[in-house]
């Protein structure tokens, strides 16, 4: 079955095209800093890649799966003190996804799925309320990347927690949007193994107090295209499954 991109199909075909086990795929991420190698909107790369995969896993199963456009705002607490970053209330992205979903719904897609790669805390309470809050008769799939049953299937940089802008996220950039790659910078940044994940359960809530001075953590300088290919495909299955997962609940 085809991908459909909501953005550019008129409603027409959006109206021909759903069926009753239709998906609508929201990718969902943060405009803040990555490095200084990376784009500020790297989160929402990733996201799209992810929706992208998953669409055509969930094709490939016989789903109807659309991708809508990318919900670019949301909490970014840790990098509120970084130029460029754009952040808003966790309140208001549980709002904004729980009236995404209900539109969907009163037009007959009731399974919304997000794809999601932004970890910081606030934005993933945020996501978790909405999931709990779907719309009755509808439903709000979200895979939390956080969770070791999760995170055990993805890079070996980011089982350490060290993995904001390093060779995950660089990887999935590279191979998506190679032109924004900072290819030169990247290679001259040392690592820094310090664990983001460590550092948030310690109560730290800047990217500074973490040790990331330069808002990146991992190694950078190790990022492949065919890592973020292997990547976003791995993410891609991910969400698939857990959609899978919820209708046959």
């Amino acid at each position: 079955m085809p991908l459909h991109r909501w953005a550019d199909m008129t409603w027409e075909e959006v109206r021909d095209a759903r069926d009753g086990e239709s998906v609508a795929i929201l990718p969902v991420g943060a405009v803040e800093a990555h490095g200084p190698h990376l784009p500020i909107g790297t989160d929402v790369i990733i996201a799209e890649a992810m929706a992208r995969a998953a669409a055509e896993r969930l094709s490939d199963e016989g789903r109807t799966a659309f991708v809508l456009p990318p919900l670019w705002y949301t909490a970014a607490g840790f990098a509120d003190n970084f130029p460029g970053t754009v952040a808003v209330r966790p309140d208001t992205v549980r709002d904004m996804v729980l009236q995404i979903a209900t539109s969907l719904k009163e037009h007959e897609i009731s399974t919304l799925a997000i794809a999601n790669a932004h970890l910081d805390p606030m934005h993933l309470d945020s996501l978790r309320a909405a999931g709990r809050a779907a719309p009755a008769g509808g439903r709000i799939v979200f895979v939390d990347l956080t969770r070791r049953r999760v995170a055990e299937r993805l890079t070996a940089e980011f089982r350490t927690g060290a993995c904001h802008a390093g060779r995950f996220e660089g990887s999935i950039v590279r191979a998506e949007t190679p032109d924004l790659y900072r290819e030169e910078v990247a290679r001259a940044l040392p690592p820094n193994p310090a664990s983001l994940s460590d550092a948030i359960r310690e109560g730290h809530t800047t990217f500074e107090t973490a040790g990331g001075p330069r808002a990146y953590f991992g190694w950078p300088a190790e990022a492949t295209a065919d890592e973020g290919r292997e990547t976003v495909a791995t993410l891609g299955r991910l969400l698939a499954e857990a959609v899978l997962a919820e209708e046959a609940a």
